[in-house]
């Protein structure tokens, strides 16, 4: 008899806990983003009702890849902020995300289980003092950085190191075609020879210091900098300002309980974008706005859809620059 009462109690706690209130359940969320948006995030859950109903946990891009593609829906998130690219690719691998049961009025079309964070964009970046001083040009597009007028004097991110190169792949590939794009790259990897970095944000870090004189970036950094009185400037390339995305996604765990993850993901959303676009200047939903300098000349998208495919192609077209 003890047996049994004890076989009842624990069953009856096991179907207690996936009928507990939404407000019992903490969700769990993973993130790629860096610290503006992470923090801006989680003020928007914590000042709407949802302090201490979640665990975010941050992971790199890569990292964070690798658990969507490794684990689908037996990955220990309820809901993810991520590239969107890589959103794309796992949802085809392992059809992992829900549609979003709430509405949000793009600017920019996307699939009905992901909806954006914030986007980033690509620009052309330039030290002025030292353009200046070495009577150097400045640059008009992305394919000038490879004038061996700039030769040791350039800076750009190695696509296998951040997809912050592949903005840059993108605008040269449909600017030019893959062979035009090919060699375009050869002529600024030349120039770049040991400033060619894996890090995002190394080229503007050289920019800043004056180890170099231009590069490639992302547009908001160099925006950020020009404003601190940093002798930092860019130039809207004429290939475009090509623009990747981070965004939002609900894990599908069917029957698991996980009841708060589809409110957080609208509340990330609706109240923490006023936040986000701050730092991330991009319209990116109806009613924004940002001041002329952070509106880019000419935003692009690329034609194909980006997935974790495609930029492995476009890696490789890279690699047979060098």
């Amino acid at each position: 008899m003890k047996k049994i009462v004890l076989l009842v109690l624990a069953v009856t706690a096991l179907f207690a806990g996936c009928s507990k209130k939404s407000g019992e359940k903490q969700v769990v969320i993973y993130s790629n983003a860096d610290d503006e948006a992470a923090v801006s995030a989680k003020k928007a859950l914590d000042e709407n009702g949802f302090a201490g109903k979640y665990i975010f946990q941050s992971f790199g891009t890569s990292e964070l890849g690798g658990k969507l593609f490794a684990e689908g829906t037996a990955i220990e998130a309820d809901l993810i902020t991520m590239s969107s690219f890589y959103i794309e690719s796992a949802q085809q691998a392992n059809n992992m995300f829900k549609d979003l049961e709430f509405e949000t009025k793009q600017v920019i079309k996307t699939p009905s289980f992901y909806t954006p964070l914030l986007a980033l964009q690509g620009v052309v970046i330039y030290n002025k003092m030292v353009i200046a001083d070495k009577n150097l040009p400045v640059p008009t597009c992305i394919k000038d950085i490879g004038n061996p007028l700039y030769k040791d004097w350039v800076s750009v991110v190695d696509p296998l190191g951040s997809t912050t190169a592949w903005l840059m792949v993108q605008a040269l590939i449909e600017s030019y075609g893959e062979d035009g794009a090919k060699d375009a790259l050869a002529a600024i990897y030349k120039n770049a020879g040991p400033h060619l970095e894996l890090s995002g944000s190394g080229p503007i870090k050289k920019i800043r210091a004056g180890e170099v004189a231009v590069g490639f970036g992302l547009r908001h950094q160099a925006v950020r900098d020009r404003k601190a009185g940093l002798p930092v400037d860019f130039v809207d390339p004429v290939e475009g300002n090509y623009t990747l995305t981070e965004s939002v996604a609900v894990i599908d765990k069917g029957k698991k309980c996980n009841p708060l993850a589809m409110e957080m993901a609208k509340c990330i959303i609706e109240k923490g974008r006023a936040d986000i676009i701050k730092d991330y200047p991009v319209v990116l939903y109806e009613g924004e706005s940002v001041d002329e300098e952070n509106r880019a000349a000419k935003t692009m998208i690329f034609e194909e859809p980006l997935t974790t495919e495609l930029l492995k192609k476009h890696q490789a077209l890279s690699e047979s620059a060098k």
